[in-house]
């Protein structure tokens, strides 16, 4: 018999997380972990956008890769239960170094960058940067999801530091590579940067 997609379970604003703990849909946990779902979801959209552009094939192969990724750190930040947390797959640091190295690559073809940039530009480098805002978004909610499991002082409320640690130096990273990623496809597109016009007429 097919499942059906709705449980009716979270009708009273509750949901649970890995490992059975029910709690509230406002908790700040999901709320860093619903956005990492947000993040993902624009990501889809600005896949969508450079798939089709030859010379963004390393960017659409990027955002793919992260894309997956992205389900893992979700995962992490949902599970409340460190039996569980074995069976999902490990956040390596080899994700930050991959970052890292498609950034320097990205950037061996662009302009040096002097002055503040509007975001926008093409379509694929509009949807890169919000997917980058988002992303920053989630980096913050991340972070004040873990401030306050540390003043819990609970050792159920957090995450085992080698694993904070990675998460929020992917998301910082990713950040970043997002933001060269939209001057990349702006380039590749041959879309001039918009700058920043501190005299506002």
């Amino acid at each position: 018999m097919k499942t059906k997609i709705y449980t009716k379970t979270g009708d009273r604003g509750e949901t649970s997380l890995l490992g059975g703990e029910r709690v509230l849909k406002s908790d700040r946990r999901l709320n860093a972990y619903g956005t990492i779902d947000e993040l993902n979801a624009t990501l889809g959209l600005a896949l969508a956008e450079v798939a089709s552009v030859y010379q963004l094939k390393s960017v659409a192969e990027a955002i793919e890769k992260n894309q997956n990724v992205l389900f893992v750190v979700g995962s992490h930040l949902a599970c409340s239960d460190e039996a569980m947390r074995s069976h999902i797959p490990a956040l390596r640091p080899e994700f930050i170094v991959s970052l890292e190295t498609a950034i320097d690559e990205l950037e061996k073809d662009l302009p040096e960058l002097k002055e503040f940039i509007l975001p926008g530009g093409a379509r694929a480098a509009a949807t890169l940067h919000l997917s980058r805002t988002v992303c920053r978004r989630a980096e913050r909610e991340i972070m004040a999801y873990l401030d306050f499991a540390r003043a819990d002082g609970t050792a159920a409320a957090g995450l085992p530091a080698d694993l904070e640690n990675l998460i929020v130096g992917y998301m910082n990273r990713l950040g970043d590579y997002l933001f060269v990623a939209a001057r990349k496809a702006n380039y590749g597109l041959n879309t001039p940067e918009t700058k920043w016009q501190k005299q506002v007429e």
